[in-house]
């Protein structure tokens, strides 16, 4: 992490720790992550250093030898102090940076941690602290002032109006849409303009972890619940406590987890993993998913009456594709954003620049659209973005209808499921020859165009003519090819994570690795390596 705040002035961090050494190594680790670093080691020094208003961000022990860290963060707070605070407790301390965080600390640290662990919640520290905060004052374009949500797209007000009327009953809400059109934010919506906004946001992506390592993460572990779980440690449900817990990819979360999720949603209390005692919690509960659940459900992968508890209201929110209107506010946005964080001087698009991004159908909506947007402000060269854009997969002429849009009624197709990906039958063309040398030519020709899809070689040729093949021989080329259509069409759908790819296709690892060589399949990150 660069400690730059934007891109040109070093930003400015407080360590208060009283062991003289640790301050000296946390004081040189930071200021190697090009932050500029004052270390002190008492209460007094840390208040003084709070009320100076020179600090961007504050590292605070809660053992300090004139008093606690804690008293210094609910005195900041009182006052009305709004410096992101990053409590640091020792093992065992966990009942510490739970009360830490219902104080209003940003995030919190147990000893020890990792250079990585620091430099990961000080970002994210920062990061929250320049979210907009709730407030209802109507900006020019239409969007709400104070408001995370830059929209004037009709359906995006009645979603504003929705989250209005939800965020003080504490219900819990289901985020649907796809990838990129802006859950988390919604989420924090719901957050900033309820009666927990000053209370923790706690995020959990449901598809990072392994479902073993996820249920420590929500449900916390006791000392020696397994190897490696050398202390106690909360879990977020817990540090999430009288605030929000936002569930993300909820549709990736293991069966045996979703039952144990439930619990929480029903008794508001759970064990952590080895423990004996119970840990009750009042969280909100915002959970988010680009899956069909109903699909889900049918297929054996989501427990139906978790989808029942979950949806009290459930909110879809629209591609980019559906509200194009949005896209100028966006731009400017996202070039005002970027273009103080590295210092260019950039204030709008050259109108064939901005004619192209009204044309083309953000298959990776308001996310792809800020990636362009950055990219452009760092390159400075429009000609280069505008024909990455038109060779995009989103690209449309002008007059053709948005790729992936939903028929007339505005219903999106159900996206592919497990089946249909994985045993989808191969599209020989239209004389739909089902031979041998139909499959090698569809799976010679396939044309991708996304980062992630790029053009794979020819699977390898079979060691003797066809016509010299037998029976068996041709089933198992044809076996392979078919093999090798689904192992595409799921790395793909993981981003190329081939463990997940290959948990998903109910295959070891090991083996999906061995296919791949066998298949002539190529990572395309690493194919200018070849």
């Amino acid at each position: 992490m660069d400690g730059r705040g934007d891109g040109s002035e070093r930003v400015s961090v407080l360590v208060v720790e009283d062991d003289a050494a640790q301050r000296s190594v946390l004081k040189e680790l930071l200021e190697s992550l090009s932050f500029t670093v004052d270390a002190v080691g008492t209460a007094q020094q840390a208040a003084e250093g709070l009320a100076s208003g020179r600090y961007a961000a504050m590292l605070l022990d809660v053992m300090l030898p004139d008093g606690s860290g804690l008293k210094v963060l609910e005195r900041h707070r009182a006052e009305g102090g709004a410096v992101p605070i990053i409590v640091v407790s020792g093992l065992g301390a966990a009942e510490d940076a739970v009360r830490a965080l219902r104080m209003g600390a940003t995030d919190y640290l147990t000893k020890p941690f990792t250079a990585e662990e620091l430099s990961d919640v000080i970002r994210r520290s920062l990061g929250r602290a320049a979210t907009p905060t709730s407030g209802a004052r109507v900006r020019e374009g239409g969007e709400e002032e104070g408001s995370s949500v830059i929209s004037r797209n009709r359906s995006m007000a009645r979603i504003r109006s929705l989250v209005d009327r939800i965020a003080d009953t504490d219900v819990p809400a289901l985020l649907l849409g796809e990838s990129g059109t802006g859950k988390e934010v919604i989420a924090r919506e719901i957050h900033a303009r309820s009666r927990r906004k000053n209370r923790p946001f706690i995020k959990v992506n449901c598809a990072a972890l392994p479902a073993e390592l996820l249920e420590s993460e929500l449900f916390g572990h006791e000392r020696g619940a397994f190897t490696g779980a050398t202390a106690e440690k909360p879990g977020k449900f817990e540090l999430a406590d009288q605030g929000t817990i936002f569930l993300d990819e909820i549709g990736e979360m293991a069966i045996r987890l979703q039952a144990k999720l439930l619990q929480v949603l029903q008794d508001e209390e759970y064990f952590r993993v080895g423990g004996k005692r119970s840990v009750r919690v009042d969280a909100r509960v915002v959970v988010a998913t680009n899956r069909n659940l109903e699909r889900e459900i049918e297929l054996g992968n989501f427990r139906e009456d978790l989808f029942y508890r979950l949806n009290v209201v459930a909110i879809r929110l629209p591609p980019l594709r559906e509200r194009k209107e949005d896209i100028p506010l966006l731009v400017k946005h996202f070039l005002d954003t970027y273009s103080r964080r590295y210092g260019a001087n950039l204030n709008e698009l050259p109108p064939a620049v901005m004619e192209a991004f009204c044309e083309y159908g953000w298959p990776g909506n308001v996310r792809e659209l800020e990636n362009m947007i950055r990219r452009l402000v760092v390159l400075q060269d429009p000609a280069m973005v505008l024909e990455e854009l038109r060779a995009g997969r989103g690209w449309m002429p002008p007059g053709t209808t948005a790729i992936g849009a939903g028929d007339a009624s505005g219903h999106l197709p159900p996206p592919p499921t497990r089946e249909t990906a994985l045993f989808r039958e191969p599209d020989l063309g239209p004389d739909r020859t089902n031979t041998l040398a139909g499959l090698e030519r569809n799976a010679a020709t396939q044309s991708f165009t996304s980062p992630f899809e790029m053009p794979q070689p020819p699977p390898p040729p079979p060691s003797m003519p066809e016509s010299e093949m037998s029976l068996k021989d041709i089933g198992k080329r044809a076996a392979m090819l078919a093999e090798r259509d689904a192992m595409l069409a799921m790395l793909q759908r993981t981003a190329w994570n081939k463990r997940k790819a290959a948990n998903k296709l109910r295959i070891s690892y090991k083996a999906l690795l061995y296919k791949i060589k066998e298949c002539g399949i190529v990572d395309p990150r690493l194919a200018g390596e070849i």
